[in-house]
């Protein structure tokens, strides 16, 4: 069995994820290194360990997390396509099980927000994780004066929290936002997109999406 821990020991996958975060970081966008698919893979595995899914499924639910934006090393427009078929070639020359392959492959083909569809509960658990990573330190920017709408709105979030309730019918986001860096309004206009796809999301793992900003409820 390809174990989580296997893909994140691997150098080549490593070089992949470097390589799709360096391009990003030339085209201004927020880190997407590291820090975010392990950050992505320890929020996919806390929500479906929490609704009482399989270890198999929250094993692969984290490699799916891990991988999800290997396709930025090819381009960002399409990356999710480009990153389920770079993902496929990689896990199927390691020898997974083809269902197992499929599962993975499949997550990271819907994630992003453009094309993407929680058509099973990896998906969903990978795109709720995904889009819910908003944070002070994924912006690059050092100057303040310099930054667009996604640095102030990520710059703003001084603490992101994912919870679900203990009935485990509703899932909250639950962000304190420093509003001298970025407005309430800064956040729908980049995210509502992405909020609307986690309510989604939540629905196919029957839950609710909720989205509490400042201790007030808006979603």
């Amino acid at each position: 069995m390809i174990t989580f821990e296997d893909i994140k020991n691997r150098e080549d996958i490593k070089t992949y994820i470097t390589q799709a975060d360096e391009s990003l970081l030339s085209l201004g966008f927020t880190e997407h290194s590291f820090a975010h698919v392990g950050k992505v893979a320890d929020t996919s595995k806390y929500i479906l360990e929490t609704l009482g899914y399989s270890s198999h499924e929250i094993e692969l639910a984290q490699i799916a997390s891990y991988l999800h934006d290997i396709g930025n090393m090819i381009n960002r427009v399409g990356h999710s396509e480009s990153g389920a078929e770079l993902a496929f070639f990689i896990l199927n020359n390691l020898g997974m099980p083809p269902k197992d392959t499929a599962a993975i492959t499949t997550a990271i083909g819907n994630h992003d927000e453009g094309t993407g569809v929680a058509v099973n509960p990896i998906a969903a658990a990978l795109i709720i994780a995904d889009k819910t990573d908003v944070r002070r330190t994924r912006v690059r920017n050092i100057d303040p004066t310099a930054f667009d709408i996604h640095d102030r709105v990520n710059y703003s979030v001084k603490k992101s929290v994912v919870k679900i309730n203990e009935d485990h019918t509703i899932i909250k986001l639950k962000l304190t936002v420093d509003t001298r860096y970025g407005s309430v309004m800064d956040y729908f206009e980049i995210f509502l997109g992405r909020m609307i796809m986690c309510r989604k999301a939540a629905e196919k793992l029957g839950l609710q999406f909720k989205l509490i900003i400042n201790e007030q409820q808006v979603i």
